[in-house]
This record gives structure tokens, C-alpha cells and sequence, in this order.
């Protein structure tokens, strides 16, 4: 009985989607934006904002399957997750779809205008994170859901 509900806890554990606030919005080193509101951001996200404040065109970059920029997108988007898919596949020709976090960050680093969403162990030095609504992933209200 004891050993059932210690796997059963643990698997509850493991279920449990605590991923969401460990993405991270990044950008090209270039790009002069830091900082934006999660407002902005939605807008973003949804291609409502189709330019960076340069006049550089906005390029999206998503996953093909990730569950943490899934949930993140949903809530900066105000989506269900069946509305966000159906808005991906409804705009599949005009976003970068890629399979790894690694495939984000070499887009971004290399496209003028490219935003995405990595897991935040993933960053490396050749990007830029963006502060959204004054924090950084890992704090409080970073992207929060």
C-alpha cells in the first residue's frame, strides 16, 4: 500500500506541468528591444505586431511540439489549445516551425526580427533574453500561467 502511493505521488509529480514558467523569450543580440509587456508580447505571438520599433519585419519562430511554449503561448494568447493549433496550422507558410530548442536559438542568432520561446537551461550567449513585464524567467511573473 505504502509503495503504491509513493508511485502514485511520484507520478502525479512528474505529470505535473511546472514547465511553463521556465521558458524564456529570446532574441538576436542585435535586436535593440529588452524589455516588453506581456500585452506586447501577446500581440506578438498572435502576429498582430508585424513590425520591432527598427521597422525590421517580426519573424516567429516556433516548435513543432513543446509543451512548455504551448501553455505559454495559450496564456499570453488567451487560447485554448485547440484555438492555438488551429491558428498555427491556419498561418503554417508565414512562422518558422522547428523541432528543437537548438533549431530556436540558431534562427534567432541568424534572422534579423526572429523572436521565439526556448526552455531556460537551453539559452546560450549568442541570444538575447527579453525581459517581460520587468522580470527574467525564473522570477515570480516571468510569463507567468
Amino acid at each position: 500500500m505504502k509503495r503504491s502511493f509513493v508511485l502514485l505521488i511520484s507520478a502525479l509529480m512528474l505529470a505535473t506541468p511546472c514547465f511553463a514558467h521556465h521558458m524564456a523569450v529570446v532574441v538576436s543580440k542585435e535586436n535593440s528591444v529588452d524589455k516588453m509587456t506581456s500585452a506586447q508580447l501577446g500581440k506578438m505571438f498572435r502576429a498582430d505586431t508585424k513590425k520591432w520599433p527598427d521597422g525590421k519585419l517580426v519573424v516567429l519562430v516556433f516548435h513543432r511540439a513543446s509543451a512548455g511554449e504551448s501553455i505559454t503561448l495559450q496564456h499570453l494568447n488567451k487560447m485554448s489549445a485547440a484555438q492555438l493549433q488551429a491558428w498555427i496550422a491556419e498561418r503554417r507558410d508565414s512562422l518558422k516551425l522547428v523541432d528543437t530548442d537548438q533549431d530556436v536559438l540558431s534562427i534567432v542568432e541568424s534572422t534579423p526580427g526572429a523572436v521565439g520561446l526556448v526552455d531556460v537551461r537551453s539559452v546560450n550567449d549568442h541570444v538575447k533574453i527579453v525581459h517581460v513585464d520587468g522580470k527574467l524567467p525564473m522570477e515570480d511573473g516571468y510569463l507567468s500561467h
